[in-house]
C-alpha cells in the first residue's frame, strides 16, 4: 500500500490549545512519532494561543479544545477563521459529536473529533486538515446530512447565541454569576440579563432545569 503521508521535509506544524496540561501532553505524545507532524507549541487559553501566533510562529493546524477559561474555544475559532483563514482548525472535544459538531463545523472548523479518539485516528485527522481536507467522522457526516435536510430548528440550545451558550453551560456547571462575569469579561448585571434571555428562549424557569437539560444533551461533563 503506497505511503500517502506528506513529504517529511514539509512537516505539518501543530499548535495544541487546551487548558489541561496533561491532555496537551497526551496529544503531543500521540503525534510525537510521526515524522511529518511537528508540535511547535502549546497554549492553555485563547489568549495564549493568539500571543503565540502573533509572535510569528509558523502554524498549519490548531488542535483546539472548545472549553477554555476566559475567551471560549468557539470565540477563538471564529476569530481565527476571520483573521487567519489559512489555519486549519481541528476541534478536539470531550463532548460527543451530537452536542456541538454541527455548530462548530458551521463556524468554520475543519474537523471535529472526541477526546476519546485513538491515536491513529487523531494522526489521520491532523494529516487530513493539515493537507487542506476536512476530517469528518461517520457520526458528524450523518449529523451534517440531517442538518441540511431538516427544516426544523433542531435542539433547543441551537436557539442560543454563542455568548448565551457560554453562560448557559456555566450556569449548568453551577458557576456563580460573579465568577462567570470575571471569566467572560462581563458585569454581573449583564450575566443576569443573559440568564433571563436564556430562560425565555429555552422555555425554562430555573437553573435546575438548565442543568438537567445540559446533562441530558451532553453539554457539560
Amino acid at each position: 500500500m503506497p505511503d500517502t503521508r506528506p513529504n517529511v521535509h514539509e512537516q505539518i506544524k501543530v499548535l495544541i490549545v487546551d487548558d489541561h496540561a496533561i491532555l496537551r501532553a497526551g496529544v503531543r505524545e500521540m503525534l510525537a512519532d510521526e515524522e511529518d507532524l511537528q508540535v511547535v507549541g502549546e497554549a492553555g487559553s485563547a489568549e495564549e494561543a493568539l500571543q503565540f501566533l502573533d509572535e510569528g510562529n509558523k502554524v498549519d493546524v490548531v488542535v483546539l479544545d472548545i472549553t477554555l477559561p476566559g475567551q471560549s474555544g468557539i470565540d477563538l475559532l471564529k476569530h481565527l477563521r476571520t483573521e487567519r483563514p489559512e489555519l486549519a482548525i481541528l476541534v478536539l472535544s470531550m463532548h460527543p459529536e451530537r452536542s456541538f459538531a454541527v455548530r462548530l463545523m458551521r463556524a468554520g472548523a475543519n474537523g471535529y473529533v472526541p477526546k476519546m479518539i485513538v491515536p491513529e485516528e487523531l494522526v489521520k485527522a491532523v494529516r487530513a486538515v493539515g493537507t487542506g481536507r476536512r476530517y469528518i467522522t461517520p457520526i458528524v457526516a450523518e449529523l451534517l446530512a440531517s442538518d441540511c435536510a431538516a427544516d426544523e430548528e433542531g435542539p433547543m440550545h441551537n436557539r442560543l447565541s454563542e455568548r448565551e451558550l457560554q453562560v448557559f453551560t456555566r450556569i449548568a456547571r453551577g458557576i456563580s454569576p460573579a465568577v462567570m462575569a470575571n471569566e467572560l469579561g462581563l458585569s454581573v448585571k449583564t450575566v443576569s440579563t443573559y440568564r433571563a434571555r436564556i430562560l425565555e428562549k429555552m422555555g425554562m424557569r430555573s437553573n435546575a432545569e438548565i442543568a438537567a437539560y445540559a446533562v441530558r444533551n451532553s453539554l457539560v461533563d
